[in-house]
């Protein structure tokens, strides 16, 4: 869940083509604040690259990557886990100030102090795989981001990813139906198994065009760098 700095990396080759098309990649999970930031930075620069280059179609693909699919079902105390994991509260203060002023770049305001609970993101990422047949997926990954960071909500929670999927417009008995399936497999391997992928160890990832890849939430205009690099010539 750190700022990666790593440069663009090529991936392999690419025969040239005639089709300006771009496809970008992003590997995402819920508890990560860094991809809520190159989410948004990434957003920025596509709106940017496309102005600058009309002629090429850009299409986002969302990869789910739960980065602890370990924690229970019904999560873990969030203030305690981060207390564990980087050892004092100076060390978590520190750290918080460092995302919070990247958000602040990217219009982002955390509020980290709301939240409660680190939840297991895996019924989060089958709601999202659910919602994409529906056109909703890109409203409610927002969604869901924002009422876990801002808002301060247990993504983990089933009532709550319910209240979320209405508000992003998925039809009532359908959602109910998946959550009542999702929740049968909680904990499962079977669940677990959806968001694992061994290929990318660390979030956010974006891979554009399977040529270039940036691991971190970099900036708009190093996206923007990337992403013309990765236009076939």
């Amino acid at each position: 869940m750190n700022f990666v700095d790593a440069s663009a990396i090529r991936l392999d080759s690419k025969a040239a083509g005639e089709d300006r098309s771009l496809s970008i990649e992003i590997y995402f999970d819920f508890i990560c604040p860094w991809c809520l930031i190159g989410k948004r930075n990434l957003e920025t620069a596509m709106r940017r690259f496309a102005a600058l280059r009309p002629d090429v179609r850009l299409n986002l693909v969302w990869r789910s990557r739960e980065l602890l699919p370990s924690t229970p079902p019904e999560g873990r105390s969030y203030p305690a886990f981060y207390l564990d994991r980087l050892g004092s509260a100076e060390a978590v203060a520190t750290k918080r100030a460092q995302v919070q002023r990247a958000g602040y770049d990217a219009g982002i305001e955390f509020a980290f102090d709301r939240i409660e609970v680190l939840p297991n993101t895996a019924a989060a990422h089958d709601l999202v795989a659910f919602s994409a047949s529906r056109s909703q997926r890109a409203i409610l990954i927002e969604r869901l981001f924002v009422a876990y960071f801002i808002e301060g909500e247990n993504i983990g929670d089933w009532q709550t990813l319910e209240r979320l999927g209405l508000e992003c417009g998925l039809e009532r008995q359908g959602l109910a139906d998946h959550l009542a399936q999702s929740r049968r497999l909680a904990g499962s391997a079977a669940l677990r198994s959806l968001h694992v992928d061994h290929r990318v160890s660390g979030v956010p990832h974006f891979v554009f065009n399977g040529v270039y890849a940036l691991s971190g939430a970099y900036s708009a205009e190093m996206m923007i760098e990337a992403m013309a690099l990765a236009i076939p010539d």
